[in-house]
C-alpha cells in the first residue's frame, strides 16, 4: 500500500479519536506523525493482513473531512520539508527510493501543470477551453514574444479566407514540339548512331571510296551539332534550346531583312503634282475629324430654301391653273382636252431644257472624237397615244489641230406604236398664263428671290470657285414652273373631278330660354359718351335702361 495512503489513514484514525478542536493540531503535527509512522513501518508489515481489513472498514466510513485531510497530507509530501523528513527518518532504502520517486513526480507535475491540465481535458472541450488550459499563467509582466505577436496582429489584419499554400507544378505530361510523331527526329537518329562509334576506327582503315568516306565524315560531324542533342523534357530546357536556335539563325543573317515596327500607310495622293498639297491635307483633316466646312452648311441652307420655294410655286400654280381651266365651263372631258392643248403649246413655246453629256472616244484608226448625247423623253398630252424618243448624236472628228474639223449631226426619231384612242386632234393654243395671278404674287416672289440671292451671295463668298452657284431669276423660275406643271394639268383636273366634295354644314341660330325671347331687341342703338369726363355707373345704367331714350329704343 502506498505510504501516502497509510499516512492519510493514520491521520483519519487520530481525527476520529480526537475531538473536533484537535483536528487542526493533528494537521500541524504532520511531520512528527509521519516520522512515527516511518519508525513503526516494520511493525505494520508484520500485521499487514489484519490491517487491510481495518483499512477497508475505514475507507467505507471515510467522510468529506477525512478525504480533505488526506489530500492535504499528499500535497505536503511534495514540499522540501517532507523530503527532509524522509532523509531524517532512517528507514530502508526501498521505501526511501519510492518516496523520492513520488516526490520527483509531484515536482514534475507542479512544474508542467498546464501540460497535464491539457491532457486531462475531456474530448468534448472546446478550443477556447483548451487554449486557456494550455496558456501560461500571468506573471505580471508581458513577454517579448507576446508583445511582438500583438503588435504584428494590430499592424496586419488577418485575412478573411483561409490562405492557400501554393503547390509547385510538375513538368507537362506531353510537349508539342511541332514535329510529326511518326518520323524520327534528327536527334534520335544521331543518338542511334552513337552505338556505331566503335566501328569508326575499323572503317577508317577499311577500303572505302572517297565519296563514302566524305558521307561518313559528314554524318559523324553532325553528331556534335546542336540539332543532334535530345529534346529536353523541362520548360527551361526547351527555352534554352529555342534561344540557341534563334541565336544561330541571327548569326546566319536570317533576321536582317524583316520589317520592324508598325506598317506605314503611304498616301500616294499627297505627293501627286496634280493636287494642291495644302488643300488636300486640309480636306483630309476635316474628313478625319468629321467636321463639315461652313460653306457646306451654307450650301445645304441654300438648296433647302430653293427647293421649298420651287415646290410651293409649282403647287400654287397647278392649283390656280386647274381652277382657271375648269372655270371656263364644259364637261370634264372638255376641260381635260383644253389642258392637253395648253400642255402642247407649253412644250412648243417653252420646252424643258435638255441635259447634254459629252464623251471622248478614240476609234480604231487612232483618231479622237467628241460625242455629245442629248436625250429627252417627249411627253405628249395624251399618254395613251404613243411614246416618242428623240435622240441627237453629234460627232466631231479630231485628226489634226491645223485642219478644220468636220461636224456630222445625226438625228434619230424612234417611236413605239401604242394603241390609238378616239380623242380629237389638239387645237392650236397659246401657253396658258394669268397676268392677274402673277401681279398678285409678284411681291412675294420678288422678296423670296431676293432672300435666295442673299443666301447665294454669302455661300459664294465661302465656297471654292468650282462649287459656286449662279443667282436666281424670277422669270427663269416662272418659266421652269410653267414648263414642268403644264404636262400635269390634265391628270390633276381628272383627279379633281372624281374627288369627293367637302360638305359644309350651316348651323342656324335658334331661340333659347324665356329671358332671351323676352329681352331680345329687334333694334339696338349705341350711345357714345365722354366717359373720361362723365363716369358711368349703375345710376347711369338704370337711367339709360328706363329713361326716355331707353324706352324709345
Amino acid at each position: 500500500m502506498p505510504t501516502a495512503t497509510r499516512l492519510s489513514r493514520s491521520i483519519h484514525k487520530s481525527c476520529q479519536k480526537a475531538p473536533l478542536p484537535s483536528i487542526l493540531y493533528s494537521s500541524l503535527q504532520l511531520h512528527s506523525t509521519s516520522q512515527r509512522h516511518f519508525t513503526t513501518s516494520h511493525v505494520r508489515r508484520d500485521n499487514e493482513a489484519p490491517a487491510r481489513k481495518d483499512d477497508d472498514q475505514a475507507e467505507k466510513e471515510q467522510g468529506a473531512m477525512s478525504r480533505r485531510l488526506s489530500q492535504m497530507s499528499e500535497d505536503s509530501l511534495s514540499g522540501s520539508g517532507a523530503k527532509k523528513a524522509v532523509e531524517e527518518a532512517g528507514f530502508d532504502e526501498n521505501l526511501k527510493k519510492q518516496l523520492e520517486e513520488r516526490i520527483a513526480a509531484a515536482n514534475f507535475r507542479n512544474d508542467y501543470a498546464s501540460a497535464f491540465a491539457t491532457v486531462d481535458l475531456p474530448s468534448s472541450a472546446g478550443r477556447g477551453t483548451r487554449d486557456i488550459a494550455a496558456a501560461q499563467p500571468w506573471s505580471g509582466q508581458e513577454s517579448i514574444g507576446d508583445a511582438s505577436l500583438r503588435m504584428l496582429n494590430d499592424a496586419h489584419k488577418p485575412l478573411r479566407g483561409t490562405p492557400k499554400i501554393p503547390v509547385p507544378r510538375g513538368p507537362p505530361l506531353k510537349i508539342d514540339t511541332g514535329r510529326p510523331s511518326r518520323k524520327p527526329s534528327s536527334g534520335a537518329r544521331l543518338a542511334n548512331a552513337r552505338d556505331r562509334t566503335s566501328k569508326y576506327a575499323e572503317l577508317k582503315d577499311a577500303d572505302l571510296s572517297e565519296k563514302e568516306k566524305a558521307e561518313y565524315k559528314a554524318q559523324m560531324k553532325a553528331r556534335f551539332q546542336p540539332s543532334a542533342r535530345a529534346i529536353p523534357d523541362t520548360i527551361a530546357g526547351l527555352a534554352n534550346l529555342a534561344n540557341q536556335r534563334i541565336e544561330d539563325a541571327i548569326a546566319r543573317g536570317q533576321f536582317k531583312n524583316l520589317p520592324r515596327g508598325k506598317k506605314l500607310e503611304r498616301d500616294y495622293n499627297a505627293s501627286s503634282p496634280f493636287l494642291d498639297t495644302t488643300e488636300y491635307f486640309m480636306n483630309k483633316i476635316i474628313k478625319k475629324q468629321e467636321i463639315v466646312p461652313p460653306w457646306i452648311e451654307k450650301q445645304q441652307e441654300v438648296v433647302s430654301t430653293a427647293t421649298r420655294f420651287r415646290s410651293q410655286l409649282r403647287y400654287a400654280w397647278k392649283r390656280h391653273a386647274c381652277r382657271m381651266i375648269a372655270s371656263a365651263g364644259g364637261s370634264v372631258e372638255a376641260q381635260i382636252q383644253r389642258a392637253r392643248e395648253y400642255a402642247a403649246a407649253e412644250a412648243r413655246e417653252n420646252p424643258i431644257k435638255r441635259k447634254e453629256d459629252k464623251l471622248n472616244a478614240v476609234d480604231d484608226d487612232g483618231h479622237g472624237s467628241q460625242i455629245t448625247l442629248a436625250g429627252q423623253l417627249k411627253a405628249t398630252p395624251d399618254s395613251f397615244i404613243s411614246t416618242e424618243n428623240h435622240i441627237e448624236v453629234k460627232e466631231t472628228s479630231i485628226d489634226d489641230p491645223a485642219v478644220p474639223t468636220d461636224i456630222t449631226e445625226v438625228t434619230i426619231d424612234q417611236s413605239s406604236p401604242q394603241p390609238t384612242s378616239s380623242t380629237p386632234p389638239l387645237a392650236f393654243r397659246q401657253p396658258f398664263r394669268d397676268p392677274n395671278w402673277e401681279s398678285i404674287e409678284r411681291s412675294y416672289h420678288e422678296l423670296t428671290i431676293a432672300n435666295l440671292n442673299s443666301l447665294t451671295r454669302s455661300y459664294n463668298l465661302m465656297a471654292p470657285r468650282l462649287a459656286q452657284k449662279p443667282y436666281f431669276n424670277l422669270q427663269r423660275e416662272l418659266n421652269a414652273c410653267f414648263a414642268e406643271v403644264a404636262p400635269l394639268l390634265p391628270e390633276e383636273i381628272r383627279e379633281r373631278s372624281i374627288r369627293p366634295h367637302v360638305k359644309v354644314e350651316v348651323i342656324t341660330h335658334k331661340e333659347g330660354s324665356v329671358l332671351e325671347k323676352t329681352f331680345r331687341l329687334q333694334k339696338t342703338r349705341v350711345f357714345d359718351e365722354d366717359l373720361e369726363v362723365k363716369g358711368y355707373g349703375f345710376r347711369q345704367f338704370w337711367k339709360d335702361l328706363w329713361g326716355k331714350e331707353g324706352r324709345r329704343a
